[in-house]
């Protein structure tokens, strides 16, 4: 356990050594070092997560340095290990490592190759330190890099003026869930004196009553952190823009990274949550409107990665939902599930687009099962699990797990559990639509050539995982012993279940079957068995279908309400007294530069004047100075 530190400093010191070497090495050679230290921390990973959990202890705290201690707050970067957060760095550390692997042939003809792995690196070392932090202000620290790292990634390709808009735009929403987290943050250390995880956890029940006003307060401001990276309502709009950025950013971000990192800081900080029952109420509520309008709008969307940005919106809504239900454990599962099949959803969809000729549109893709069978079969088995297909698909152990806790739990109830029951509905439907839209019917565009074995085995790897990682959590009426939950339950409270209904599980994993399957059949009837029924159905909800494939008109309020009237005040106020002052003094600046510039001519013979008119000058003054 004492390698703890190793974790998040090796993807540092691949970045920093690609940052000083990568012009000056071969392609071969750069993700040898970029991938290579991500390999290397998921190996550190599993020694230390071996050690730590056959050593009993409940947790493990690394202190690397003191950082500040001023008005009583005393941080040291302190690194913090138990069983959320090994599960966290487990995903990372793996699922970034297979990305790497993938993004070696994905990106090796990329002028930006070295660049591109130093932005990974560094958004992977970022989300290491701050699911490993040890305190809220290193955690900050984790939180802020990785806002940079999306930022940097998503806007990769500069050059073209709309991936540095959505760019921007993450950028910009993120920072207002972050400055909502950073008033939290103070108000936690104005209150308690402390921002260590474990002193909060300690002292909080002994400040804050059930319910107080202060308490309340703190737990919104940490939702509105969590809904902004996390991409939840009211603050999602960045995350379908946020495609911009390479298929492995996506599969990055999406799976791994950034948008579960709002999940983390709500289990983390579970105590405050459960003192403050109205915020924990409305995590649900976000969480339950957040997958149900998602799920609505990637049933319109066309492009084959926005379906899936969409899509985790949606799932991240369950994870939410179950939160704020109390199902802690239940939600961290679905975090580990989701980022497998979410990582093999996306590097499929950059394989199929990147040999298509960069085609998004899926419906001008078709026929890919038969040129593309490797492809297609691991999307497949991604989709199966996303859609929640029952008994042979991991998403199915994690899914129905949260729809029935959204009941049975006793801080569930039946609007909760029908939010989730919908969206897993819609979810089968467009899942299966974009399976059979991209890959069944005739091939409209013809593969440029196949892809190699390093954006293949990620693939393969990542199917297996989506396939067999739900057995580590088996339903209660399947036996329930010793599995996933039983190993968080140090670290995060059993889920209380309404007594009335804790047999009836098998009817929900009937019901949700049903769902499912209806889903699916609802998408092989319009899109393959019988396509002349759409066109009536898209005519009728046009009005609808506009809204929903435009995020029901989130960017439209938003332009209205702020961006539109602070560009117009920025305009009115671009030639103010201040903007005068400052030109004032770049005008004098000028002038001088230029009145100095004229002496540096060039011409021998006025530097020699120059000399002796101030020789005269000097002689002059000193003689008038001794008279």
């Amino acid at each position: 356990m004492e390698l703890l530190w190793l974790i998040p400093i090796l993807p540092y010191l691949g970045a920093t050594l690609l940052i000083l070497v990568g012009s000056m090495i071969s392609r071969k050679q750069v993700p040898l070092i970029g991938a290579g230290s991500i390999g290397l921390a998921a190996l550190a990973t599993a020694v230390v997560g071996i050690d730590f959990l056959s050593s009993g202890q409940p947790y493990f705290q690394q202190t690397l340095w003191r950082w500040m201690n001023v008005g009583g707050l005393d941080i040291g970067i302190t690194l913090s290990l138990d069983v959320l957060s090994l599960v966290f760095i487990f995903v990372i550390t793996f699922v970034g490592f297979l990305i790497h692997i993938y993004s070696s042939e994905f990106m090796h003809d990329d002028e930006g190759y070295a660049r591109f792995f130093v932005f990974m690196n560094l958004f992977v070392g970022s989300m290491l330190m701050l699911v490993l932090a040890g305190n809220l202000v290193v955690m900050y620290l984790g939180w802020e890099g990785v806002g940079l790292c999306s930022y940097l990634l998503i806007g990769f390709w500069y050059r073209e003026e709309k991936n540095g808009h959505a760019a921007r735009k993450a950028f910009i929403l993120t920072r207002v869930g972050d400055t909502a987290l950073a008033i939290g943050l103070f108000m936690l250390f104005q209150h308690l004196g402390t921002l260590d995880f474990r002193e909060i956890s300690a002292r909080a029940p002994q400040v804050f009553t059930v319910g107080s006003e202060t308490v309340v307060i703190i737990a919104f401001l940490l939702l509105g952190g969590a809904v902004g990276k996390s991409a939840q309502l009211p603050l999602q709009t960045w995350l379908p823009d946020a495609m911009a950025g390479p298929s492995p950013v996506s599969a990055l971000i999406h799976a791994a990274t950034m948008v579960t990192a709002g999940v983390y800081i709500i289990a983390r900080t579970h105590v405050i949550f459960e003192l403050a029952p109205s915020a924990q109420q409305a995590v649900a509520t976000v969480g339950a409107l957040t997958l149900l309008l998602a799920g609505c709008s990637a049933m319109m969307q066309y492009d084959l990665k926005r379906i899936l940005a969409y899509s985790t919106i949606s799932q991240i809504g369950y994870m939410f939902l179950a939160l704020g239900v109390g199902a802690w454990s239940a939600a961290i599962f679905h975090f580990m599930i989701h980022a497998f099949f979410k990582a093999l959803l996306f590097l499929g969809a950059g394989t199929v687009i990147a040999l298509l000729h960069h085609e998004h549109d899926i419906f001008r893709m078709g026929g890919l099962r038969r040129s593309m069978p490797t492809v297609y079969w691991t999307f497949l088995i991604g989709a199966a699990s996303l859609a929640a297909i029952p008994l042979v698909t991991a998403g199915f152990y994690s899914k129905d797990q949260i729809l029935w806790l959204a009941l049975a739990g006793e801080k569930g109830n039946g609007w909760l559990f029908t939010a989730a029951l919908t969206g897993a509905f819609v979810t089968a439907i467009y899942t299966f639509r974009m399976v059979f839209v991209a890959f069944w019917g005739e091939e409209k565009t013809h593969p440029a050539h196949h892809a190699g074995t390093a954006m293949l085995l990620p693939l393969i790897v990542l199917a297996v995982l989506s396939t067999v990682a739900g057995f580590i959590e088996l339903p209660h009426t399947l036996g329930h012993v010793q599995l996933f939950s039983d190993y968080l339950n140090p670290v995060l409270p059993e889920v209380r279940m309404n007594e009335a209904l804790i047999h009836d599980e098998w009817i929900v994993q009937l019901g949700a079957a049903l769902f499912t399957f209806g889903g699916i059949y609802i998408a092989y009837l319009f899109y393959i068995q019988q396509p002349h029924l759409l066109p009536p159905v898209k005519t009728y909800f046009s009005g609808l279908r506009t809204y929903w494939l435009a995020g029901w008109g989130f960017d439209a309020v938003y332009n209205a309400l702020f961006v539109r009237p602070f560009v117009g005040i920025a305009t009115i106020n671009k030639n103010d007294v201040a903007d005068r002052l400052s030109d004032g003094m770049v005008a004098i600046t000028n002038y001088f530069h230029r009145l100095f510039a004229w002496t540096q001519s060039g011409i021998m013979r006025w530097y020699m004047m120059g000399i002796v008119i101030g020789t005269i000058m000097v002689v002059t003054i000193s003689m008038l100075i001794n008279t």
